[in-house]
């Protein structure tokens, strides 16, 4: 893999070999569908819901608990055997008009080009995840996909990218890893990873934990762009 090899505009190289992809809020916005779902279940049940409260959600899995959070403000006790599914289709069918957010398709292109490997790592589940990415085409861009399926503890430990280090057989220090939430970034940074911020509409407006560097979007920059923008940076 080279991206440093284009005569004037020519760049040093740096430590990064392999990309790691978040899931939910980086390659589609599923993120935001459930925030409005329960924030409809709320207001349905005299309560309202806040991104400040549901924050803690993104990201991980067991950061917020909405049904025991719901019980203590409104009273109301939803059954989860009759609520988990019914959230979890219309999940999905609010998910299946949900476009690739910008400039996955482009990186993940430009990484191929290169033999770059590419891995996901997320929170989810692999029965959520796995069929988004073949829905999308992408499946075959990715050498490993890590779930929570696959690991004791999920984000913001560090266990998902390792396990994706692992699976690539690159080092951890030289895996560039794309997140969305503060949960996604701790994990990244706890794993010895650069940790690149892309937040989404719902997690831009929180406050981001230590990183390498933000973009507004991953169409934002090329990786040879992205490389260009931390060789500076101090290893850590």
């Amino acid at each position: 893999m080279d991206l440093c090899t284009h005569g004037p505009s020519t760049i040093p190289p740096v430590p990064f070999s392999a990309l790691i992809f978040d899931f939910d809020g980086l390659i589609i916005d599923s993120e935001t569908p459930l925030f409005r779902i329960w924030q409809e279940i709320y207001v349905q049940n005299g309560a309202a819901l806040t991104l400040e409260m549901w924050q803690h959600a993104l990201g991980t899995q067991h950061g917020f608990d909405p049904y025991a959070d719901l019980a203590a403000r409104s009273g109301v006790t939803l059954s989860r055997d009759e609520w988990v599914p019914r959230i979890r289709d219309e999940h999905w069918r609010r998910c299946e008009d949900e476009p690739l957010l910008p400039g996955v398709a482009d990186r993940l292109a430009e990484a191929a080009a290169i033999d770059m490997p590419a891995a996901v790592a997320s929170s989810s589940s692999s029965a959520w995840v796995k069929p988004w990415l073949e829905r999308h085409g992408l499946a075959s861009r990715f050498a490993t996909v890590c779930t929570r399926d696959d690991v004791k503890a999920v984000k913001p430990a560090p266990d998902l990218f390792l396990l994706a280090s692992s699976r690539l057989g690159v080092p951890p220090r030289d895996c560039l890893v794309f997140e969305d939430s503060p949960n996604g970034l701790k994990a990244a940074r706890a794993a010895g990873m650069w940790a690149v911020a892309v937040p989404n509409a719902l997690t831009r407006p929180l406050e981001l934990p230590a990183n390498d560097l933000v973009l507004d979007s991953l169409a934002g920059m090329t990786l040879r762009e992205l490389a260009a923008r931390l060789h500076d940076l101090s290893p850590r």
